[in-house]
């Protein structure tokens, strides 16, 4: 949950995104971005955190904020997996871990007594000049929605 202030704006970057879109970073009109990656599509703490974003989307849009899930998912599975939650935003897929690995989430993680490799759900704030200014990793999902929420409205340095 640190501040993350930026004196320079991330790297540019493309990737496919539900609704036959292509997400790119430069040029987001938003005051600003939220990308919160997950693991994976229809699991239980994502399914509960994507809910969660969710439910609050309109007040993240109210605040000038566009709202992005993103994990290594098909776009396959992210229609499938928006469509059944009824997700009001889009889903990037980035299954050759590109954009996860610019944020640096992929980690060696615990499943089961063995050791595999996968995104430690993360969250990041970035602003209109493409700086990140909020970030939160190792993301406890509840509450963590309104956390980000209280961040983009200026409501708490969350």
């Amino acid at each position: 949950m640190a501040d993350s202030p930026s004196a320079l704006p991330l790297a540019d970057f493309t990737a496919p995104m539900t609704g036959n879109g292509t997400f790119r970073l430069q040029g987001r009109p938003a005051k600003y971005t939220v990308l919160y990656f997950y693991p994976k599509d229809n699991t239980p703490g994502c399914t509960t955190e994507s809910i969660a974003f969710r439910d609050l989307h309109e007040q993240f849009l109210a605040a000038g904020a566009e709202l992005y899930g993103i994990s290594r998912d098909s776009m396959r599975s992210h229609e499938s997996f928006k469509q059944k939650l009824g997700l009001p935003f889009e889903l990037i897929s980035d299954p050759e871990e590109a954009v996860c690995n610019q944020f640096g989430v992929m980690k060696m993680k615990n499943m089961y007594g063995k050791q595999v490799r996968g995104i430690e759900r993360s969250t990041f704030i970035i602003d209109d000049a493409g700086r990140v200014v909020k970030e939160w990793r190792g993301v406890k999902v509840p509450d963590h929605a309104g956390e980000v929420l209280k961040f983009v409205t200026g409501q708490g340095a969350a």
